[in-house]
Order: structure tokens, then sequence, then C-alpha cells
């Protein structure tokens, strides 16, 4: 019986969109390279200050292996995050913001980060985050809808 739970829970989470698995999502009309650099230049218009970009597939390619086109972009704004951290440091853990943008095996190009309102059950954040949490969620989803536009 335990087994057979087991099974049922791991197929119902297999099966739920990427949105109720912590992760937002969306379609691109444009190669990975394009895509990371509209959500850069859209986050850097915006306050932002990119951390890092890092090119997963090229590095694939540096150690001799094959990956789709893939790469993520760190980013961040203390005046986003400071407040998060002032709750619980721990969620500098996943602060800065990371993006990922990867082609499938269909040669579709797709856009994620992580949702910020995973953060609530996740660390200690009280009521005080709310707001906070609304906000960086709110932006995000700008960023990734202007990053994917056609």
């Amino acid at each position: 019986m335990r087994r057979r739970s087991l099974a049922v829970a791991v197929l119902l989470a297999a099966a739920l969109p990427a949105e109720a698995a912590e992760i937002l999502t969306r379609p691109s009309g444009r190669s990975v390279t394009e895509t990371l650099d509209r959500l850069q230049a859209q986050a850097t218009e915006g306050g932002f200050a990119v951390v890092a970009r890092v090119p997963h597939a090229k590095a694939a390619k540096g150690v001799g292996m094959d990956l789709r086109p893939t790469e993520a972009l760190i980013f961040g704004n203390p005046k986003g995050g400071t407040p998060l951290m002032a709750c619980d440091q721990r969620i500098g853990l996943d602060l800065p913001l990371r993006a990922l943008a990867w082609e499938d095996a269909n040669g579709k190009v797709w856009l994620a980060m992580p949702d910020p309102e995973t953060f609530r059950s996740r660390y200690d954040l009280g009521t005080a985050c709310d707001g906070p949490i609304q906000a960086m969620r709110t932006g995000i989803v700008r960023l990734m809808d202007k990053a994917t536009e056609p």
C-alpha cells in the first residue's frame, strides 16, 4: 500500500504544470541567447544588477560533452531582496534571482525562474514579507513576459 501511495504521488507531481512545481515558465519564440539577452536588457533597465551569465552548453562543450542550448542569468536588486532577507536571512540561498533559458528536444525555447511564492513555505517569512514577495513575483512575471513576447 505504501509503495502504491508513493507511486501515485510521484505520478501526480510529474503531471502538475510547471507553475505548480514552484517554477514560472514561459515559451519563447527566440533563441536561448536572444531570450536571455532580452531578459538581461529588461532587468538592467529595471535597476537590477547582473551578477553572472552562465553558458551551460558552452561549458559542456569545453569538457567534450553535448548539451542543447542552455544558459542561466543571475541578477538582483537589493531594494527587492533585502526586505525578504530581513525576514529570514536564509532566503539568501535563493537570491539573487536566477533565470534559465533552454532549448528542448523539439527545438522549442523556454524561459523559467523560481516562483517567489515558494519562499513562504521554505522560510520563516511572516506577513511582513507578503508585500515584498508579491512585488518580486510581479516584477519577475513582467520581466519574463517582456523577454518572451513576440
